[in-house]
């Protein structure tokens, strides 16, 4: 009995972690893309104008915009991963009542596959289809935890608030900082926020730290050349 609560207690936090996961996933893309957009925005606009107040409402309306767009977008595309989870789970609720043999079968064909010899398979699946059978087809056949779907409203919340947070940093870089210092202020602190970001998503990911900060240094110096050549054009 001890073994059987701990094992459940197992699976619910895996769950509520990837949970938390995905609200994080969300908040260090939208903060990427707060910190590039807005800093391309500037370099555009002070290229082709020297008017403070023109460059920090163009840099301010654009913050906004993208963390508007970036909630929304995110907020789009988990809700339809959830929407498909739920799916899936209304469709194996079907089976199990129209083909129960057949989802039995796939349960023991799930541990045959991992190793497990044919009858103990069988034991095994024998057990889970009787104690939790829908539990047991949506983890074996999707990786899925009945109950605990992406939530869209977190990922939305954490994207807009990240996307906002990353904007600030080169917006306000080259509004505070004295005339003269205004573009090396601002590249020094889009490189800083960038190479946050990257640390953040390799951390993550658990991959590699420093090609992720270089990778991410890269980008946010290549976006800063090429909106400032945009608007010397003009």
């Amino acid at each position: 009995m001890d073994i059987k609560i701990k094992k459940e207690h197992v699976v619910k936090e895996q769950a509520t972690m990837d949970e938390r996961l995905n609200a994080i996933r969300a908040g260090v893309l939208g903060s990427n893309d707060g910190i590039l957009t807005v800093v391309g925005v500037l370099f555009s606009v002070a290229a082709a104008t020297t008017d403070n107040f023109a460059i920090f409402i163009a840099g301010l309306a654009d913050l906004m915009a993208c963390a508007l767009s970036m909630a929304s977008g995110e907020y789009s595309s988990v809700s339809s991963q959830s929407d498909s989870e739920k799916v899936v789970v209304a469709q194996e609720q079907a089976l199990l009542k129209t083909d129960f043999p057949g989802q039995h079968l796939s349960v023991e064909n799930f541990y045959v596959d991992r190793g497990v010899t044919r009858s103990t398979a069988k034991a095994i699946a024998d057990e889970l289809m009787s104690k939790k059978p829908l539990e047991t087809m949506l983890s074996t056949k999707y990786d899925i935890t009945l109950g605990h779907y992406m939530n869209p409203w977190s990922a939305a919340w954490a994207s807009l608030f990240c996307a906002a947070i990353g904007g600030v940093f080169p917006l306000a870089a080259l509004i505070l900082s004295p005339v003269r210092y205004q573009f090396i202020a601002t590249i020094l602190a889009t490189v800083v926020a960038v190479a946050l970001t990257g640390l953040l998503s390799a951390k993550m990911s658990n991959g590699l730290v420093k090609r992720a900060v270089v990778r991410n240094i890269v980008i946010g110096l290549l976006t800063i050349a090429i909106h400032y050549g945009i608007g010397m054009l003009f």
